[in-house]
């Protein structure tokens, strides 16, 4: 018997309004005021935090996971609506924040004070619920906008930097990391570590059992070298079966270490495909700069090289560049 229960189309619309249900700061020294706006916007499904004075809501609304809107009274102790207002526009790297003024001002000219110190609409005392309605409706559609907008630059920016198949990121990425790395190594005088690795035999593996196949041994391969890294480090995939890791901070042996840790997730256990097991190894080369004249490109020839020394020694082994080519190389 389904009597009395919501259907599923009613059950996704009732999470989707919840989503995007917006959270809101209210802002008033007017403890009658505050209490009854509050208390408005609650009937109306509004998740409402309250402050009596500007910095109370300063200090909120730089929070992390602060309100998107803010319905702020002009006149404060401590700090005022203006105040407060330019204080938020100034913060330009936070998520946008939408503010109302609440104001007893009724003329023209301290409206456009109040919309030039940065807010971006305004309510008259005493308030009227129908217009307070209207207006923060009209705000809710502009933040939902917004974490829109944001949300697909995100997803963009995913897209730029990362791989399709792997989700590792791109060659690009990597080598813009490498090259942030070295200048920050530079600076502090530290190490650079760079692995540049390749799967052995890897057409075998499209050739046998086709290009799925191969696109699942990658992934596998990718998530496996990733687990391995400590959090600092940073694996791209280069090309190919070929991947790339900057390790910030390392020498000759700690990059050594992680590479064979590399290896290891690789080889150790065969890779599962349909009803195969398919055993899959790795070689990788590295090199280690302590040198600030040396660039991205010649580190990572460095490792290729080393990584082709791997691949003549057998493969499945750990290779590295020639100390003196990388740390005097000018």
């Amino acid at each position: 018997d389904c009597g009395g229960h919501e259907g599923p189309r009613e059950a996704r619309e009732d999470r989707r309004k919840e989503r995007r249900a917006v959270r809101i700061l209210l802002v008033d020294d007017d403890p009658v005021s505050l209490h009854l706006l509050e208390a408005t916007l609650t009937k109306w499904g509004y998740q409402v935090l309250s402050a009596r004075d500007g910095i109370e809501a300063w200090n909120a609304l730089r929070r992390p996971g602060s309100p998107r809107m803010a319905i702020i009274d002009w006149m404060m102790p401590g700090m005022d609506g203006l105040e407060l207002c330019r204080r938020v526009r100034r913060e330009r790297d936070a998520e946008y924040t939408y503010i109302i003024l609440l104001t007893a001002r009724t003329r023209k000219e301290e409206m456009i004070r109040g919309l030039e110190a940065g807010a971006d609409d305004y309510i008259t005392k005493p308030f009227d619920p129908r217009e307070v309605k209207v207006r923060v409706r009209a705000a809710q559609r502009i933040v939902d906008l917004q974490q829109e907008l944001m949300a697909t630059q995100r997803a963009l920016r995913e897209q730029a930097t990362r791989d399709s198949l792997t989700g590792l990121w791109n060659r690009a990425a990597i080598i813009e990391m490498l090259e942030a790395e070295l200048s920050r190594a530079s600076r502090k005088a530290e190490p650079v570590g760079v692995i540049l690795g390749d799967l052995d035999r890897f057409k075998r593996v499209n050739d046998a059992h086709g290009h799925a196949a191969g696109d699942t041994v990658l992934r596998e391969a990718g998530g496996r070298m990733r687990e391995a890294l400590r959090r600092c480090d940073h694996i791209g995939r280069y090309g190919g079966e070929e991947f790339l890791v900057v390790a910030g901070g390392c020498g000759a042996a700690e990059t050594l270490d992680l590479a064979e840790r590399l290896r290891s997730a690789v080889a150790d256990e065969p890779f599962h495909f349909e009803n195969f097991f398919l055993p899959v190894t790795i070689s990788l080369g590295y090199a280690v700069c302590c040198n600030p004249k040396v660039n991205a490109e010649q580190l990572i020839r460095r490792a290729d090289e080393a990584l082709y020394r791997a691949k003549r020694a057998g493969r499945n082994r750990v290779e590295s560049a020639p100390v003196k080519m990388v740390w005097l190389e000018t």
